[in-house]
């Protein structure tokens, strides 16, 4: 009687064991495919993100009219110290 005490304890205790592991194993499954998908979000917006710098022509014309601008308010400063 001792001996199947000890048996079906010992299955008891197996099976707690192995539902604890196999719902380990099944969260690091999911975290492995959410990792995943995260990676591949990352990469995505990495290249959104390249994609969307100033051309250089861009940004000199821009430039361009900014230092036209200035110039403009140089000469009007000029012309109010000179009267």
């Amino acid at each position: 009687m001792d001996q199947q005490i000890f048996n079906w304890a010992v299955a008891g205790f197996g099976a707690l064991g192995g539902f604890v592991l196999k719902s380990v194993w099944d969260a690091v499954k999911d975290l492995q495919r959410a990792d995943t998908n995260l990676a591949d979000k990352v990469s995505h917006m990495e290249v959104l993100i390249a994609g969307d710098y100033i051309k250089k022509e861009e940004f000199n014309n821009v430039s361009n009219i900014i230092f036209i601008k200035l110039d403009k308010i140089m000469d009007k400063l000029e012309a109010k110290v000179d009267k």
